[in-house]
């Protein structure tokens, strides 16, 4: 394509709210325009590039035998109230009423449409298994769309599901999903890292997420140095003392000590001249909106919210308004596990068990109590772990030493097994004719995201380095003097040798009259792999230089050689990726 013809507007300087390289980059290049917060075209550059990952996906799930199809994007509520979504799914799902005042929302995601599809379709147990994806675009409101296709509201996405008969079969395609996932972002050209996750409001039992490598990542990620344990910081534990310390000496039994308007562990530890390991701090939280619950944990820790939800078998957790504790008659401030109201329900974490001569708030205003010691004071507690992995801790598999890394999450398999299958009241009729609840899988990868990913692990300061299986061309050719007769004429015919030939390379032809240095300066932003720089100082040597965009290796080729020079480079970065 020339690029005249591409309709590619690039720009000199940052947009003013783009946080992190991509946002900043895609912008700049041409490939994405904001709309509106979390909304983007796709202009035509970036689109390459969505469309190129889309085609590698669709590769390497054909292996898998999974058929594609595409379902709507606005889904009746009632197919979410039978899943019981609907009432818990949060602010994110956009929900809205047409013209007769039914309710409707935005899929955010599918598990309700496909099921209802497959229940309509898959009688007997001949039918299965089934493995069916789509890539299409999803809305989801979130609360602080950033980071250009990193969070936005809108964006594209692969969902995937599969029915079966049982857990082994579910089992198989869980891994082999895995696999298949494992050869997208290898042939992508990415760094990245399969993790075990948590599956959230998607539901299910057993997950991984797919995490590409970067510094800029969001999510941290826990690994231990010795064996493969990998997981993100929602999921990951470690080794567990699960013994009472025990004390040198005698601790003097609990009293009760002012601390004026003392509330956070920070202050009390200051005022109190402890360190904060020895103080036990009391979190209430709202379980899925009505059930109020507490959780112990050593001062100097934080709470693992989503371990914490998942210990009391909840789909939405959040920290208790201080407002209604206050109303309540709670001592917020001085909470401690002591005096607590009968209907709060109390857990622990494992850390308060080493706490020894600890401090807890008193359950009164301006109290705390001192001289703690958890297995003598607080015997009935039920103990969990509910505080975050972190470096220098122990793996939980092979007791090596964890480490911690970043990354986005650009993919993530699940295994459902029935919370869709059985809300929903499909049922298959098995060999012996009785009527079965089939299990399900779940697979999912962000298309934008994963664009986005690949800048934030590719670039220099002059621009993208987009690996070779996915940038927008292979190949630019740079012509410098439009001015030059044989400078245009061996420029255009290379663009219509690659152009004509059956090697599958895509090439982006700047012919425009523009000084060199803007060509130069667009061609590095852009990111193409491969560029041949078609002058006419090379030309009168019979030569032309091509440029490497990775590392800004630059080689003279003889004229006549320059196309084949061009298919063997083109192999070869595809040869380093596998």
């Amino acid at each position: 394509m020339r690029f005249n013809e591409a309709f590619i507007y690039t720009l000199r300087e940052d947009p003013s709210e783009a946080e992190l390289v991509s946002h900043k980059l895609m912008t700049r290049a041409g490939m994405i325009m904001k709309v509106s917060a979390g909304i983007y075209n796709y202009l035509p550059l970036g689109y390459r590039v969505i469309k190129k990952i889309e085609n590698i996906i669709r590769e390497e799930l054909a292996k898998e035998h999974c058929a594609e199809l595409l379902m709507p994007t606005v889904v009746p509520a009632e197919l979410w109230r039978e899943s019981g979504r609907w009432g818990y799914y949060g602010k994110e799902l956009l929900r809205f009423k047409d013209r007769k005042e039914n309710d409707f929302c935005l899929g955010p995601t599918h598990e309700e449409v496909i099921t209802d599809i497959a229940r309509r379709s898959m009688k007997s147990y001949r039918d299965y298994p089934r493995n069916l994806y789509q890539i299409q675009g999803k809305f989801r409101d979130e609360t602080r769309p950033r980071f250009g296709l990193m969070r936005g509201r809108e964006f594209i996405m692969k969902d995937g599901y599969s029915f079966h008969t049982n857990e082994e079969c579910l089992d198989k395609t869980y891994w082999n999903m895995h696999a298949a996932y494992t050869r997208i972002f290898t042939k992508l050209g990415l760094k990245f890292r399969s993790v075990e996750a948590d599956s959230g409001a998607i539901g299910g039992s057993v997950t991984h997420e797919f995490h590409v490598l970067a510094d800029s990542g969001e999510d941290k990620i826990i690994f231990c140095t010795k064996c493969d344990y990998a997981a993100n910081s929602e999921k990951a534990s470690k080794q567990i003392n699960d013994n009472f310390a025990q004390a040198n000496n005698e601790i003097a039994l609990p009293q009760d000590v002012e601390t004026p308007n003392k509330k956070s562990i920070e202050e009390v530890s200051q005022f109190l001249k402890i360190p904060q390991e020895k103080t036990i701090k009391t979190l209430l939280y709202v379980i899925d909106e009505d059930k109020l619950v507490a959780v112990l944990i050593r001062g100097d820790l934080e709470c693992n919210e989503v371990k914490l939800r998942n210990f009391f078998k909840g789909n939405i957790i959040e920290a208790a308004d201080e407002n209604r504790l206050l109303a309540d008659g709670f001592a917020v401030g001085f909470l401690g596990p002591v005096g607590f109201k009968s209907d709060v329900k109390i857990a622990a974490d494992y850390s308060v068990k080493s706490v020894i001569d600890g401090v807890i708030g008193a359950n009164k205003k301006d109290f705390h109590t001192i001289h703690i010691l958890p297995k003598r004071d607080l015997p009935d507690l039920e103990y969990d772990d509910f505080s975050f992995a972190d470096k220098g801790d122990l793996c939980p598999v092979c007791g090596g030493l964890l480490d911690v890394c970043r990354g986005i999450e650009v993919g993530q398999v699940f295994k459902l097994g029935t919370k869709y299958s059985k809300a929903m009241n499909m049922t298959y009729i098995d060999e012996s004719g009785e009527n079965k609840t089939p299990t399900m899988g779940c697979y999912g990868i962000g298309v934008g995201r994963t664009a986005a990913a690949a800048i934030e692990q590719n670039h220099d300061e002059n621009g993208i380095i987009f690996p070779i299986e996915i940038a927008p061309f292979s190949v630019s050719i740079l012509l410098l003097d439009a001015e030059d007769k044989q400078a245009v004429e061996i420029a255009e015919k290379l663009y219509l040798d690659i152009e004509n030939a059956e090697t599958g390379i895509d090439a982006l032809f700047d012919d425009r009259q523009e000084r060199p240095g803007v060509k130069f300066k667009d061609h590095d932003l852009i990111g193409i792999p491969i560029q041949v720089i078609v002058g006419t100082r090379g030309i009168k040597s019979g030569t032309v230089e091509v440029k490497i965009r990775e590392n800004a290796t630059k080689e003279s080729v003889a004229i006549d050689k320059i196309f084949e020079y061009v298919v063997k480079k083109i192999e070869e970065l595809k040869r380093k990726i596998t």
